[in-house]
């Protein structure tokens, strides 16, 4: 096939498109103190935190990365989304009352809280060097696949510099009520976008029932692997390349609470939440957004599979890592949401669809940009420089963004060499957040826990992570490297716990203050549920807990 082209009405769209998302952006900037510039002035309401939770969440890379992992029938991609439900839950009940009530600006800074000033400065360096590696980089790499395509002549680094700064251009200015303010514009545009491609695709194919069929008519044919109802299945054999039913069960969970629970770049949002209810209805309504990406994010990919497996791109003239040609779709699978949206929309829509899909990088970037600025200033600057007036702050933070953007545009294109992006965002994630996981979650739940526990478990698995990383990338342990990484990501958390335990109980007692400003107990819970009595079932946050686990409970069990 010949090279993919934009129609003038469809240039025209994007361009203005991304003009007013800018403008926009812009308009709503706060920046008059350091709470208005990085916390959006503790002031959102729950619509605005779950959107906004989702957007950040369900971003082009992610939206990207789930459709060409369905094409490859890894269709049980989709236990990330659904299992993000759950996690939210968790984190409503347990972890977001201490974030709310401490009036804590990032993680890290919580992290003190509970333990030390030292586990504050290394989660807070690993979370800089993440939001650079994993959510910057993704996002900015998605952008120039997607622009590549429509302007083969432009070289890669042009186009992630011209992404980079487009995303800083209300960042930098406007802080996380910019981000926040426009992420919910393109969640709603990214929604309907993929609404309508899932309807084009679905018409392709003859409906679901035309779906299954292609599907096991391609296994007959042995073009794929599987049948239809093992391509659908959420559930898969121990042996399982890509999700073992296993890796489900102990490695997800650790991930999920990782990027919902700790990454500030997810739980800024919350922490600029009005009150607690407000907070707390917002993570239960992202985790509601999340239950429908199965039928308009993931199944399109594997709708691809009928459509488009067979498609010549060699007139893309887009060349793979290992310096192949790419042609075929299936030698190059994050082209397909890509193919997908200009193989299937007419003109106009596709370049609104496309503006949405571009928009969505921009917020990812975005918010990454700011919550590391946040990290940057708060965690580092002010530490050393108190004196430091809120302005003064924010001049920081808009300092520290702009170097953001050149380091994550520099990182950007060397994604392409781990090939799958989904796989290459779930493997640094699974190496980098289970010694942090381990030192939230007993810093919660077990008053023993100490300072001395937390840095030593944090850094010995620290230095686990960069060998198995590096052990990936050049061979360094072919044993090690066989283990599926949901089961590394448990093993990981196991030992860090361990190790955090025992140094805990070798060395002495935390301070009393900490436990109790930021250790669960029961009696919390009791005291909880006097106060809900007083509020109406559908304000009460429990009874939409359980409302939403019941609704994915049936939602998995159908696709089990």
């Amino acid at each position: 096939m010949e090279g993919f082209s934009l129609s003038t009405i469809d240039i025209l769209i994007m361009v203005a498109y991304a003009v007013l998302i800018i403008a926009y952006g812009l308009y709503h900037a706060k920046r008059d103190s350091s709470e208005e510039y990085f916390l959006a002035g503790r002031n959102m309401v729950w619509p605005i935190v779950g959107i906004s939770l989702f957007a950040a969440n369900i971003s082009s890379s992610t939206l990207v990365g789930l459709a060409g992992d369905a094409f490859q029938t890894n269709t049980h991609v989709y236990n990330y989304e659904w299992a993000a439900a759950v996690v939210l839950i968790f984190f409503a009940i347990f972890f977001l009352p201490f974030y709310l009530r401490s009036k804590v600006y990032t993680m890290p800074e919580f992290l003190e809280r509970r333990y030390d000033v030292r586990s504050r400065y290394y989660f807070s360096f690993i979370t800089i060097i993440g939001n650079v590696l994993i959510d910057t980089a993704a996002g900015l790499y998605v952008g120039n696949i997607v622009l590549k395509i429509i302007f083969p002549e432009l070289d890669t680094w042009v186009i992630i510099v011209i992404l980079a700064f487009a995303a800083a251009a209300y960042t930098i200015p406007g802080g996380l009520n910019s981000v926040i303010q426009t992420e919910v514009i393109q969640a709603v545009l990214l929604i309907i976008g993929s609404i309508i491609l899932t309807y084009f695709c679905f018409a392709e194919v003859g409906g679901w029932s035309g779906m299954i069929a292609g599907l096991n008519e391609k296994y007959a044919e042995g073009a794929i692997g599987l049948n239809a109802e093992e391509t659908l299945s959420l559930v898969r054999p121990r042996g399982d390349e890509f999700m073992p039913w296993t890796g489900l069960l102990v490695g997800v969970p650790i991930l999920g609470f990782y990027f919902w629970a700790n990454n500030q770049f997810m739980v800024q949002r919350i922490l600029g939440a009005k009150d607690l209810n407000h907070g707390r209805w917002g993570a239960l309504f992202a985790g509601l957004l999340k239950l429908p990406v199965l039928f308009i994010m993931v199944i399109p990919g594997t709708l691809a599979i009928l459509i488009f497996s067979d498609l010549d791109l060699s007139g893309l003239n887009y060349v793979r890592p290992d310096g192949q040609l790419c042609e075929r779709l299936a030698d190059c699978p994050n082209m397909t949401y890509p193919v997908l949206l200009f193989q299937l929309l007419p003109t106009g829509l596709l370049g609104l669809v496309l503006a949405g899909l571009l928009a969505a990088m921009m917020s990812s970037v975005s918010a990454t940009f700011n919550s590391a600025s946040t990290l940057i200033t708060m965690d580092f600057v002010h530490k050393m420089r108190p004196t430091l007036t809120s302005k003064q702050l924010v001049r920081v933070g808009q300092i520290a963004t702009l170097v953001l953007v050149v380091l994550a545009s520099l990182w950007a294109p060397q994604i392409e060499r781990f090939g799958s992006l989904f796989q290459y965002l779930q493997l640094v994630l699974s190496f980098i957040c289970p010694p942090v996981v381990s030192a939230f979650i007993l810093g919660l739940f077990w008053k023993r826990a100490n300072s001395n526990g937390a840095i030593v478990s944090l850094l010995i698995g620290f230095g686990f992570a960069i060998f198995l990383i590096l052990s990936n990338i050049f061979d360094l342990s072919p044993a090690l490297n066989e283990v599926h990484f949901l089961h590394m990501a448990f093993f990981l958390f196991l030992i860090c716990a361990a190790i955090h335990i025992a140094v805990s109980l070798a060395t002495g007692l935390p301070d009393p203050e900490q436990i109790e400003a930021y250790t669960w107990r029961v009696s919390m819970f009791r005291e909880e549920t006097q106060e809900l009595k007083s509020l109406p079932w559908y304000k009460n946050y429990r009874i939409l807990a359980l409302i939403l686990l019941i609704i994915t409970a049936v939602l998995v069990g159908i696709f089990w």
